[in-house]
């Protein structure tokens, strides 16, 4: 693929190396802390340039990216950056490639010469984790959008990628299908120990994140937990950006004098706040 080259940009993702986009960016696929990172902004804001700095797709015109010590910059370091680094695009259509899912996972494997014996655990093994298993002999143009991006996820996964790039991953798909990608993402994180990044429009995924991260006009502007964020309704609203619907209701409710306690920013919080406030208590047990 061929790179090209795009305006200052400094990045590092490793345990070792400093940290930085445009002066910021917090260390990720770390040896023992690897996260679930959300990166939220509106159109326009720089989140899928700066995915496509993570594995060389795109080259800085000024500036350092580094992967795990590896300059995105050298080519002959580009095959080992993309193995380090997996990226997911937005249409699993523009991604599968083979006309039966387990051959569509094993893909780039077979590319890579892997021994038939460990292409065949490997392929099993992320078919078993992305949730598409029973799935396996079928054709990927008869599956749903949520089946045919966990088959991409798959293919990626078997490359044993330390980080995974989800660029607007689930912007095409229904409900249904965008919650079987997140399940399986967090899967991917909790289970495998894989970083994942993933950029998205949708509040709801964002409030299941380690850690999110707010973009304006190609600047890290704000980041924290999904707490420490969407706590800050007015400045996020500011942004031009939503907040989760139970922080929205949670604003409106106190706006109309009903107690309710900062930093909820999802359903069951919201209901047992409200359970609790009818049963006498102001306070939520899960605060205290």
């Amino acid at each position: 693929m061929e790179q090209q080259r795009q305006p200052s940009l400094d990045f590092f993702l490793g345990a070792t190396t400093p940290a930085g986009f445009k002066g910021y960016f917090p260390q990720l696929a770390q040896e023992k802390d690897r996260q679930l990172y959300l990166i939220k902004s509106g159109p326009g804001c720089g989140k899928s340039t700066l995915a496509k700095h993570f594995n060389a797709i795109l080259l800085p015109e000024s500036g350092t990216v580094l992967v795990e010590g590896m300059d995105t910059a050298d080519e002959e370091k580009v095959y080992d950056i993309r193995q380090t680094v997996g990226m997911v695009f937005q249409s699993p259509d523009n991604q599968i490639v083979a006309t039966v899912v387990e051959e569509d996972v094993a893909f780039a494997l077979e590319n890579l010469g892997v021994p038939q014996a460990e292409m065949r655990r490997r392929v099993d093994d992320a078919m078993k984790m992305a949730g598409i298993y029973d799935y396996r002999e079928r054709a990927p143009h008869n599956l749903s959008g949520g089946q045919k991006q966990r088959v991409a996820i798959a293919g990626v996964v078997a490359m044993r990628p330390d980080c995974l790039i989800l660029d607007e991953a689930t912007a095409m798909l229904d409900p249904r299908g965008r919650e079987q990608v997140m399940q399986t993402i967090h899967r991917l994180n909790k289970t495998m120990g894989i970083t994942v990044v993933a950029i998205t429009h949708y509040m709801e995924e964002a409030a299941q994140a380690d850690r999110v991260l707010v973009m304006s006009q190609g600047q890290v502007v704000m980041e924290g937990t999904p707490k420490e964020v969407f706590s800050q309704t007015e400045r996020v609203r500011a942004l031009h950006l939503d907040v989760p619907q139970a922080a929205e209701l949670r604003d409106e409710l106190v706006k109309a004098g009903i107690p309710m306690p900062e930093g909820i920013i999802d359903e069951g919080e919201c209901a047992q706040a409200l359970y609790e406030l009818l049963q006498g208590e102001e306070v939520p047990a899960w605060q205290k």
